[in-house]
Formats: C-alpha cells, sequence, structure tokens
C-alpha cells in the first residue's frame, strides 16, 4: 500500500498541516477525510463493481472525486496512515446501528486501530452518518467528546461495542473483538455487501457527510436532512425529482453524475 499518492489526497481533503505520524495529525486527517469525501453507495445502486486495491481506491475517492462506503473508506484511510509511518491495522467488525442486540448483522464493517505511543486508537471515516470525526481512545467506559456526538467504547463479554450519544440515549454504531480483516475478508464481505440482494446497500440510496459546526448532511432515498449533532436538532427536505437529486447530491456532497442518470430508488 505504499503507492498511495499522499500529495493528491491531502489536496483532495484540503488538508496541509503536519505528516507526522502523532495524534494531532491522526485528529486531523480524519476530521479532513470525513468533511470531504461523502459516504456513498451510489455505485452499488448503478451496479457498478466496487474495488478494493490501492489504485481503484485512489482513482475513485480521490481523482473522480467520488465517495465510497466503509471497505473504500477505511481501506484508503489504512493506506494513507501506513505511507505516513503510522502502525496501523485493519479490523473487522458488525455495523448495528438500528439493530437490537438480539440481532446478530454480518461482519461487513471495517475500520482502523491505530497504535501511537502505546496507546491504542480507533479510526473510523467509513460508518455513515455517523462516522466519529476524531480518533477514539481505545479504552472502556470513558466518554469521548467530538466536534460532534459523544462517544464511548463499552463491553458485553467478550464483545466490545462503539458507541454514540443521540440525545440522552447511547446508541451502538458497531460491534467488535479487535479480530483483524485482511485483504481476503474484506473482498468476501465487500462481495457481499454490494451484489447480495439482501443487502440494505442494494435497497436504499444513502449519501452522508460531516459538516462544519458539529453538522451533518444525509441523504436517505429522496429525504435530505442536515442536522446539528451538538443539539439534535434536524430539517428535513424531500427530493421530489431524479433531476433534483443530481442537483442535491452536486450541491450538498460534491458528487456530479451526467444528466440522465437515474437511480432505482429516485423515481
Amino acid at each position: 500500500m505504499s503507492d498511495v499518492d499522499l500529495e493528491s489526497y491531502f489536496q483532495r481533503i484540503g488538508y496541509s498541516g503536519p505528516r507526522a505520524p502523532t495524534l494531532a495529525t491522526l485528529n486531523a486527517l480524519v476530521s479532513r477525510h470525513i468533511r470531504s469525501i461523502p459516504f456513498e453507495n451510489l455505485d452499488v445502486l448503478l451496479g457498478r463493481p466496487i474495488r478494493l486495491d490501492t489504485a481503484s481506491l485512489q482513482r475513485k475517492l480521490i481523482l473522480e472525486r467520488r465517495g465510497g462506503y466503509c471497505f473504500e473508506q477505511n481501506g484508503l484511510l489504512l493506506a494513507v496512515l501506513e505511507a505516513l509511518g503510522y502502525d496501523a491495522a485493519p479490523i473487522s467488525a458488525r455495523a448495528r446501528l438500528q439493530r437490537t442486540r438480539d440481532f446478530t448483522p454480518p461482519r461487513t464493517h471495517l475500520f482502523v486501530r491505530v497504535e501511537i505511543e502505546g496507546q491504542s486508537w480507533l479510526a473510523d471515516v467509513g460508518v455513515g452518518a455517523l462516522s466519529p470525526t476524531a480518533a477514539l481512545r481505545l479504552e472502556e467506559d470513558i466518554e469521548q467528546p467530538t466536534l460532534h456526538e459523544t462517544r464511548r467504547i463499552v463491553r458485553e463479554g467478550p464483545l466490545l461495542f462503539h458507541q454514540a450519544r443521540l440525545g440522552q440515549e447511547w446508541a451502538d454504531i458497531c460491534e467488535f473483538t479487535l479480530e483483524q480483516m485482511p485483504p481476503v475478508d474484506r473482498e468476501v464481505a465487500n462481495w457481499f455487501t454490494s451484489t447480495h440482494p439482501e443487502s440494505h446497500f442494494r435497497n436504499r440510496l444513502l449519501v452522508a457527510r460531516a459538516g462544519d459546526n458539529g453538522t451533518r448532511v444525509t441523504l436517505l432515498n429522496n429525504e435530505l436532512t442536515v442536522r446539528d449533532a451538538r443539539t439534535g436538532e434536524s430539517a428535513v427536505r424531500l427530493i421530489e425529482s431524479p433531476q433534483a437529486l443530481l442537483a442535491v447530491l452536486e450541491a450538498e456532497f460534491g458528487l456530479t453524475f451526467p444528466e440522465g442518470t437515474r437511480f432505482p430508488l429516485s423515481g
């Protein structure tokens, strides 16, 4: 993964700060990445393959100025961190948002574990509308404020849960055991996520990015939501036509598609 083009990546996310493998650099990269490269599953809806090699990730997320989902987003971040000299590893997880504990979702999520001066950190730029905008200390039962939601990591038996505080409640974001996820496992999980008829990425349109000042912008099918993560206040707008959807994708997320592009769920 050493062939990642760092200059193009930094330009893509608007970063011009230090490059030493420190916690401050990691937090700055995570924050800029999430605000610049949107989470999205649009190629899945268009029937296009999702490729995870570094060259493909760079072409799509950097040169073509597109977004992607966890295997793409965190795959690119992992390559960048390794190139900068971080001790980083891919970790497998199960996405749990809006899923009860008695349901076992597939192990189809990826985040990055980063070791800095004897401390482990969780970096995740690919968990949709709730990607944490700072690295999280891999330490149990401490509240960790970010520019957006407050986070924590809790344990239940052998399982760890990354949680976000939404209003007065704690919501599970993902479940993990710190087992690494090598490329072959990512390829299998990516195949399921992008092609299986029951994958939620095949059945709904989802685009999200973190905004400045604690806001989050999310497009779910034809519903655009701007939420203040600190207060919980939201404004919702319905997108009424395929043409309007293309305009919103460009204006709110910087995603440009040819006129006449139609997504299966856009009407």
